[in-house]
């Protein structure tokens, strides 16, 4: 999930439309997925690093979920000057990655979703704003709800939840419409719906939401993170839906698409 999840995150897919030319988009993608990718590595420093200097009992008892263990081996390490400088960079971080989710969210639902799926493109920018507006608020509010919901939970594995949607919802579709010339958008959309539904629906069964949420005595499903079931099954609905729609303007832009992707525009 975390590896296929980096692909398929929202905030990385913006990036190619926030960009002049393909060239840069590769660039600008590069960098961000190199710095997730080392902050992925400085997490498994910082917390065997804290298990040895605080200590696992002391974590625990700070916060039930563990996700006090950065300002507590800032403190143990620096004192309450470091402990102040940590802080303040989890918070700025915090706003960032919030405010770039918000947008994202935002602007596909205004956009994409309202814009071209419900108004079929026959929309005013003043309408656009206006739905963007109130979808930030709506995005703002679920974000809230479940932060609320979720309050017991360890932040790194709620981030690997998220992640495993990212991996079923958006990954197959990505890399079958760049590698595969018989793909179709029925497949797409399919496959999209599937790998969202089917992570979410086996979340809910998971031991994180039936066991220690709802207060079931026992887990439907042993399984706490769904990505090696969701993901195979997003692939194998994207290729059989395709299978079974034939689409040959897709197959005829595909040469295209490949020819931009490998040796740029024209």
């Amino acid at each position: 999930a975390l590896m296929f999840g980096t692909a398929g995150l929202p905030h990385i897919l913006m990036r190619f439309y926030t960009v002049p030319d393909a060239q840069t988009a590769r660039r600008s993608v590069a960098y961000a997925t190199s710095l997730i990718g080392f902050f992925y590595l400085v997490t498994f420093i910082l917390g065997f690093g804290a298990s040895v200097l605080v200590g696992r009992d002391a974590i625990k008892g700070a916060a039930k979920g563990g996700n006090m263990a950065a300002p507590l081996l800032a403190e143990v390490l620096g004192g309450t000057p470091f402990l102040g400088f940590i802080s303040a960079v989890a918070f700025a971080t915090i706003l960032a990655v919030v405010a770039g989710l918000t947008l994202s969210g935002a602007a596909a639902l205004a956009h994409d979703l309202w814009g071209h799926v419900v108004r079929k493109g026959k929309i005013e920018e003043a309408e656009q704003l206006k739905v963007a507006r109130f979808a930030t608020v709506g995005l703002a509010a679920i974000a809230i709800l479940l932060g609320v919901v979720f309050e017991g939970q360890n932040v790194a594995f709620m981030v690997g939840l998220a992640f495993s949607i990212a991996a079923s919802a958006n990954f197959p579709a990505l890399l079958l419409s760049m590698t595969w010339k018989r793909f179709t958008t029925r497949g797409a959309v399919a496959s999209m719906i599937t790998g969202t539904a089917s992570t979410l629906i086996l979340i809910l069964l998971s031991p994180t939401v039936w066991k220690d949420l709802l207060g079931n005595p026992e887990a439907i499903l042993s399984l706490k993170n769904p990505g090696v079931i969701t993901v195979p099954l997003s692939f194998l609905v994207g290729i059989v839906v395709s299978l079974s729609s034939r689409e040959p303007e897709a197959e005829t832009g595909f040469d295209a698409a490949q020819h931009r992707m490998e040796f740029g525009p024209d």
